[in-house]
């Protein structure tokens, strides 16, 4: 249980840190807002190809692609929604 939680919280670093150099403009989010990016991320990911696979392969976190993607839509959206300046 442990290593599952521990692997979560690395997989979501890595796919927020790289949905973050992805998005163009600076992101003050720190670094647990970037892991939980990159999970939430994930999920988004994993509804996302359920949906453009027609559902036959059910709900699941997606993989390093599907995740990164997902991320970059999760902080898209965070950053409209809190309306952060995107200035470069």
């Amino acid at each position: 249980m442990f290593f599952t939680i521990l692997g979560w919280l690395v997989f979501g670093l890595i796919a927020g840190f790289i949905a973050r150099a992805l998005v163009p403009g600076k992101d003050n989010i720190g670094l647990v807002m970037t892991i939980v990016l990159g999970v939430v991320g994930s999920v988004v990911g994993g509804l996302v190809v359920g949906a453009l696979t027609g559902g036959l392969r059910g709900f699941a976190p997606a993989g390093w692609i599907g995740s990164v993607i997902g991320a970059v839509i999760v902080l898209v959206v965070y950053n409209k929604v809190t309306g952060r300046n995107r200035g470069i």
